[in-house]
């Protein structure tokens, strides 16, 4: 399939692959697997991250170093990461090397043996990862935020684990959890270069055209709306670190694009936001004051955070609130809601000049929604929000009853 930008094709085994053509000698390709934390049985926390960290570290072709220095010996590099719901397993690198990507990557995701040896270095290394984690309280209590909102549910717990939970891993319950998960129906390999298609499709069909066993149906529990409520956790920190919010809908909706531009009015990128203008620039009061919004295939979270002086908390909560209701009783004027859309289009577009995050973004949209939005249906979404759209949005969210404060 071909569409306006970007060429689609499926292989035999329920591979889906998506090829956008760009003219540079840069190029990027790697898998997107629907499988995160969330797909985690119990007695598995942190087992998503750990099978990412696991799969460089040895396969039935390679040990660890044979596949690090086999990108690295032409420039190129490898990454992954994890989230609630998603694997990413990818490769940047001059284009003339796009077979060697496509053959590396294949092994790695299909042909890891997780070594009980590298089990127990990988173990002490996510441990470091997890300490370096918990001394950044601007970033885990984000994490700490989110476990209290879905308190009971699958999205209510560290990505990274536990020293508990990696305590229990060995190589057994890695390979039976990527045989649960890492089936190629619930993957999308992607490609970003000026490759032409055609040879995409042969190189996939060439190193990715296994068989492999029934794909199980996701059968994620939906999530639940959140509880209201508040709670302080004691922490060691000289800044005060607050987090409040509430879930949503999921990144289905097709009020997305509402929320989208209501969090950059009241917290996004932008300096001129109504959070940072309030709490930093007009008070003084905080450094950093944003909100954040989070969707995942069945919900989203829809955040305020702030960190400021203790002693300011209270005053600085005042001054949250009241920006919340200005956007729920107060319409936009019609120039306040052009220049809102005029500076988040501008914001994507120069996203855009990413273009490893262009490729990253393009994976996730086909893996989700099984097609990728181009800017220009984008801005077209974004233009057609209205202030009356904005306002009652504000409202459906802020004004529910069930919003979750957490402070350190």
């Amino acid at each position: 399939m071909t569409g306006q930008f970007y060429h689609t094709h499926t292989l035999s085994n329920g591979l889906r692959i998506i090829h956008q053509l760009f003219p540079s000698e840069i190029s990027y390709c790697g898998f997107a697997v629907n499988t995160g934390s969330r797909d985690e049985m119990p007695d598995e926390h942190g087992m998503a991250h750990f099978v990412e960290h696991m799969l460089f570290k040895g396969t039935r072709h390679r040990r660890a170093h044979h596949i690090i220095n086999r990108m690295e010996n032409v420039g190129g590099e490898l990454n992954a990461y994890t989230t609630k719901e998603e694997t990413f397993v990818y490769a940047a690198f001059l284009e003339e090397h796009i077979a060697r990507a496509v053959e590396l990557l294949s092994d790695i995701l299909f042909n890891s043996v997780f070594p009980p040896a590298q089990i127990e270095r990988e173990r002490d290394v996510v441990l470091d990862e997890i300490n370096s984690y918990v001394d950044s309280p601007a970033e885990l209590v984000y994490d700490d935020f989110e476990n209290r909102v879905f308190d009971g549910h699958e999205l209510g717990h560290y990505i990274l684990g536990t020293p508990e939970s990696l305590a229990v891993f060995d190589s057994d319950k890695a390979r039976n959890f990527v045989r649960r998960q890492y089936h190629p129906a619930q993957m999308v390999f992607f490609s970003f270069g000026k490759t032409g298609f055609s040879r995409i499709v042969k190189l996939a069909e060439k190193y990715l055209s296994f068989s492999s066993g029934d794909a199980s149906p996701k059968n994620r529990v939906p999530a639940v709306a959140a509880a209201a409520g508040e709670q302080a956790l004691p922490k060691n920190t000289a800044q005060s670190h607050v987090v409040m919010g509430t879930t949503l809908f999921g990144m289905h909706h097709p009020k997305r694009f509402e929320a989208y531009l209501l969090n950059h009015i009241l917290g996004g990128a932008s300096m001129s936001s109504r959070l940072n203008t309030s709490l930093r620039e007009k008070h003084g009061l905080a450094y950093n004051a944003e909100s954040n919004l989070v969707f995942y295939s069945d919900v989203g979270v829809f955040s305020v955070y702030y960190a400021c002086d203790p002693k300011n908390t209270n005053r600085c909560l005042r001054l949250v609130e009241k920006e919340l209701n200005r956007l729920m009783q107060t319409p936009l004027t019609a120039m306040q809601l052009s220049a809102a859309k005029r500076q988040l289009k501008g914001q994507l577009g120069i996203s855009a000049q990413n273009n490893e995050s262009v490729a990253l973004g393009m994976a996730k949209s086909f893996l989700h929604f099984n097609r990728y939005y181009s800017f220009a249906e984008t801005f077209e979404k974004i233009d057609a929000v209205t202030s009356a759209q904005l306002q009652q949005m504000a409202v459906d969210i802020w004004n529910t009853g069930n919003i979750f404060r957490l402070r350190y």
